[in-house]
């Protein structure tokens, strides 16, 4: 039951749920970019490197900007305990 109680986490947790949103903030931009280029009207429906590159950075992108947040939301909660 000391396991499961409620308090900051510690350090290698939160690295880990860091990395953890990061990993699926990189699969989801990337996913969403690729159905963008697959799917929107007038684009032709073919996948090609420039597309396959732009989802990576669109991914890279995703991933930084979720782990800063969950940065700064994480220095946020310990300054208020």
């Amino acid at each position: 039951m000391i396991g499961q109680q409620k308090g900051p986490p510690s350090g290698q947790e939160a690295q880990t749920r860091r990395r953890q949103a990061g990993i699926a903030a990189f699969l989801v931009g990337l996913v969403a970019a690729l159905a963008f280029f697959a799917f929107f009207p007038g684009l032709p429906h073919v996948i090609d490197w420039g597309a396959i590159i732009v989802s990576l950075i669109v991914g890279g992108l995703a991933r930084w900007g979720c782990q800063s947040w969950t940065t700064r939301a994480t220095k946020q909660k310990t300054e208020r305990m």
